[in-house]
This record gives C-alpha cells, sequence and structure tokens, in this order.
C-alpha cells in the first residue's frame, strides 16, 4: 500500500515534492492544490489530480500526508494550523525566530483533528538543525557556528517580492570567508549576525515604484534583513532571467569543542551541504519526514513534531533489518 500525498501550492516547492514523491516507491501524489484556476496548472504525474484549494476539504479521507508549499512570511503561519486539523501536514516553515509560536499553533490545531504535524522541515531549519544537536550532545564544551551559502534563499526571495513595488526578485545569503576561515582554524571566535554573513539582493521594479523607499523597506524587514549589511541592486527582467535563473545553496554547521580533564585535545565537527537546487532538496527532506508522519499517525499519535522528535529509522523506506544490515 503506497502512502497517499497532497500537495497545497505548486511553485518551485511544489514541483520538486512531485519529483521527489516519483522517486520513493512507496508513495503517490493523488492531489495538487492551487489557488490558481487549475486549469492553468500543468503538473508531470498524470495520476494526480489538479484542484482549487476550495475543494481540499473534499479530500479528508483520500490524502494520508498532506505536504504545504507555501512561504514562511505569510502563508504557513496561517495555512498549517488549518490543514493541520484535516489532515497529516509537512512544513518548511524557516522563520528561525517564530518557531515556537508556530509549533504551539499548529499543536493545538493537530491535536484537535487527531492528526500529525511536522513543521520547519528542510535543511535549515532541518538536517542543519539535527546536527546542531548531535554536535551539542556529543561536545557539550564547545561553540556552534552555522553559515549559509553562497546561495539562493527561497524564503528571503520571496519576503522581497512581497514589498510593495517590487516585481520580481532574488536573495542570495553569503558567508564571510574570514569569519569561516576563523572558525576553521580553532579560534572560537564571538561573532554577531552581521559579522557571520551579507545578503545580497537582485530586484526587479514595477513601473513606476520608488526605488528608495523599496530599498529602505528591504533592508529594515525584521527577522529577514535588519541584522545584516545588505546590498539591494535594481535590475530589468531580463538580466534577473538570465542571471539569476537558478536556486543553487547549500551551507555549514560546525562545532568546535574540548575534551580531556583540562579540554587538552580539540575537535571540530563539520556538516556541508552543496546544492544545484535548494527547493529540491528541501522537497527530498520533506517527502521523508511526510513517511514518519504517515507511521506517526498510524501508531495513533497526534498533534506538532519537530525533528528533533523523529527517530531516524521513521524516515527510511527500508525495515529495521534491512537497515541494521547495511548502514548500522
Amino acid at each position: 500500500m503506497s502512502i497517499k500525498i497532497g500537495i497545497l501550492g505548486y511553485g518551485n516547492l511544489g514541483r520538486g515534492v512531485e519529483c521527489a514523491v516519483k522517486q520513493n516507491d512507496d508513495m503517490e501524489l493523488v492531489a495538487v492544490f492551487t489557488r490558481r484556476n487549475p486549469e492553468d496548472v500543468k503538473i508531470l504525474t498524470e495520476t494526480a489530480t489538479v484542484c482549487n484549494v476550495a475543494d481540499v476539504e473534499d479530500w479528508k479521507d483520500k490524502i494520508d500526508v498532506m505536504i504545504i508549499c507555501g512561504g514562511s512570511a505569510t502563508d504557513l503561519p496561517k495555512q498549517t494550523p488549518v490543514y493541520a486539523k484535516m489532515f497529516n501536514v509537512i512544513d518548511s516553515f524557516d522563520t528561525h525566530a517564530r518557531i515556537p509560536e508556530h509549533f504551539a499553533n499548529v499543536d493545538a490545531a493537530a491535536k484537535e483533528g487527531g492528526h500529525v504535524g511536522i513543521i520547519s522541515v528542510g535543511w535549515d531549519p532541518g538536517m542543519f538543525s539535527l546536527n546542531r544537536l548531535y554536535a551539542n550532545a556529543i561536545l557539550p564544551d564547545g561553540n556552534d557556528y552555522t553559515f549559509w551559502g553562497k546561495g539562493v534563499s527561497q524564503g528571503h526571495s520571496d519576503a522581497i517580492r512581497r514589498v510593495e513595488g517590487v516585481k520580481d526578485g532574488k536573495q542570495y545569503t553569503i558567508p564571510v570567508e574570514a569569519a569561516l576561515k576563523a572558525v576553521r582554524n580553532g579560534e572560537n571566535p564571538e561573532l554577531t549576525t552581521r559579522q557571520k554573513h551579507t545578503r545580497e539582493c537582485f530586484v526587479v521594479l514595477e513601473e513606476g515604484a520608488d526605488a528608495a523607499k523599496v530599498e529602505e523597506e528591504i533592508k529594515t524587514m525584521p527577522n529577514y534583513f535588519s541584522d545584516y549589511d545588505t546590498t539591494v541592486h535594481f535590475i530589468s527582467e531580463e538580466e534577473l532571467k538570465a542571471n539569476h535563473s537558478g536556486i543553487p545553496h547549500g551551507g555549514f554547521v560546525l562545532r568546535s569543542g574540548k575534551t580531556g580533564w583540562n579540554g587538552e585535545n580539540k575537535h571540530l565537527i563539520e556538516y556541508s551541504l552543496k546544492l544545484d537546487s535548494n527547493p529540491e532538496f528541501t522537497s527530498s527532506v520533506l517527502i521523508a519526514y511526510a513517511r514518519a508522519a504517515y507511521r506517526l499517525a498510524s501508531e495513533g499519535q497526534s498533534g506538532c513534531k519537530t525533528v528533533f522528535d523523529i527517530a531516524p529509522a521513521y524516515l527510511s523506506a527500508k525495515s529495521g533489518e534491512e537497515l541494521r544490515k547495511h548502514m548500522l
């Protein structure tokens, strides 16, 4: 029996989820839900149905896990709690400062509906979060460092595009090389947010938009740009398509720590990702956690979970026996 997957939102992330479902033999995509006219949305899976979000309740008993592919700025805080009452859900909410609030909202809704909701799934938050936790547990006497990029942040790019007067835009997160080098050298620097990364924005303006006003709104946006040195470039739509059409990303999680009676031995744990496609990799993580949500729900669990709460074996299509034999 295959796990029946629904996708809510068919942008870059939704298309990535569709491709990821194809790679997992224990899953099938049954429906894609869109705010657009369903007849205008062309998907790759011939056996799946495209529906308007207004019809989502008709599918309550036909979908095992709904993967919600909206943006973190305004979509997911509203969507995930609503749909957690109807389905087991997964989202990629990535506004770190608001995760506790989002968790509480989804937890209440999921428990009310008797479903499992797993939030903030992806590579950060997600895979990077797990590596921070593992490294902290292993080296309690140490320091954490996370660097993102160079790459396109989907969440920050989405936030730019929602600024009044912006027609389109991309945002690159760039590690400060000197800071990364100091960590790898074991210098244990104390770094502010601003000292670790810069942010570079490429923006296409709507006709007649006030460039100075748009730039100011981007640079002062809380949780996204206000704590960083941010550069805003205004370019043409043609230039954006020609030079900024890809969605690469990646980054590093590091922890430097000491062991021994007097801390005489030093250690560095480093986990890195280099991604050709940010949304497709994020989608692949979402799909693995969809399997976990299905299994937890089958056991009768409900409420909100994060990657910290999920045993690794729940992510794999392999049996416990296979995992112990081939991966342990």
